[in-house]
C-alpha cells in the first residue's frame, strides 16, 4: 500500500487519481509530479515500484504544500481575516457565503438546515 504524505493511496486506482486522495493535490498537480518523476500515470497504485513511491514522496515534500501545513495555513488565512474584522471575515464568522452568493435562496449548505419561524403560516 502506497502511504504518501500521511495518506494512504487506494489500491485500485491509478495513480493519476490516487495523488488527487491527497489534500491540496488535484489532477493538474498530480500531472506535473508523474511528468517529474517520469512515473505512468495509467500504472494503478497496486502495480507501483518502491522507488517510484519514494520519488514522488520526495517530490510532494519538497515542491508542494500539502496535509497539515496546507490545512494550517488556510485557516490561518481565515483566522487573519476574522481578526482584521474584514467583510470576508464577518461572513466567515456567521457561516454565510463568503464570494458574493446569494442568500435570499440557496446557501442551504453554509447555513445549514432551515430553522422554523413560530407564528409564520403560509397562507393559503
Amino acid at each position: 500500500m502506497a502511504r504518501i504524505a500521511g495518506v494512504d493511496l487506494p489500491k485500485n486506482e491509478r495513480v493519476e487519481i490516487g495523488l488527487t486522495r491527497i489534500y491540496g493535490v488535484g489532477r493538474s498537480i498530480s500531472k506535473k509530479i508523474l511528468a517529474e518523476t517520469g512515473v505512468n500515470p495509467d500504472v494503478r497504485v497496486k502495480d507501483l515500484k518502491d522507488e517510484d513511491i519514494l520519488k514522488m514522496r520526495n517530490v510532494i515534500e519538497k515542491d508542494y504544500r500539502v496535509e497539515g501545513d496546507l490545512r494550517r495555513e488556510v485557516a490561518m488565512n481565515i483566522k487573519g481575516l476574522i481578526e482584521i474584522g474584514s467583510y470576508r471575515g464577518l461572513r466567515h464568522r456567521l457561516g454565510l457565503p463568503v464570494h458574493g452568493q446569494r442568500t435570499k435562496t440557496n446557501a442551504r449548505t453554509r447555513k445549514g438546515p432551515r430553522k422554523l419561524v413560530m407564528g409564520k403560516k403560509k397562507e393559503a
